[in-house]
Order: C-alpha cells, then sequence, then structure tokens
C-alpha cells in the first residue's frame, strides 16, 4: 500500500511501532472472528513498515488450520485479514495526518 499522496508526515518510531500493532492486531481479529481459535493450528502475522515517504505496509500472514474447519478457503481469508490490515493502517495513518 503506497501512501505517499495523503501527505503524511515522517513517522516516529513510536508510531512505526504503534502502527505495526495496530494493523497486526485487526488482521488477527479478523481471522480468529471468522474461524474458532480451536481450529487454527498456526497463525502468524508480520507486519513492516517501510520508507518514510512513502509509508509502504508490508502485511505477511501464515495461516494453518486444522481439518476441523472444514472447507474454510483459507487463501481467501488471508487476503481478506490483509486487506482488513491495510484499512486499518491507512485509517491510523489518516488520524495523524
Amino acid at each position: 500500500m503506497r501512501l505517499d499522496e495523503l501527505g503524511f508526515p515522517e513517522l516516529t518510531a513510536e508510531q512505526i511501532e504503534l502502527l505495526c500493532q495496530t494493523t497486526e492486531t485487526v488482521a488477527r481479529r479478523y481471522i480468529l472472528n471468522q474461524v474458532p481459535g480451536k481450529d487454527v493450528c498456526r497463525l502468524d502475522i508480520s507486519v513492516e513498515v517501510e520508507g518514510t515517504k512513502p509509508v509502504n505496509v508490508v502485511i505477511e500472514v501464515d495461516l494453518l488450520l486444522s481439518k476441523q474447519a472444514g472447507t474454510v478457503d483459507v487463501e481467501t481469508l488471508v487476503k481478506e485479514a490483509v486487506d482488513a490490515g491495510h484499512d486499518a493502517a491507512e485509517n491510523f495513518l489518516r488520524k495523524i495526518q
């Protein structure tokens, strides 16, 4: 996600840390709202903020569900969680603008 056209100020280390935490939390909650936690075998989410102008937010999700999760489309679920994370990152950045 490129946010340079939004005119954000340069982020402090604290703002970058909070941005990563917020983004990761939203992506994790999205997944856990779609499937029960007991069906999640592995859920690793990493968020990296690259650059200052433009700010690039990179979200990676590694998700493995148990067989009890049934016919859940993991690829779609991961994409939707990443999208939710990007939305959260954009909202966070708009608030500090």
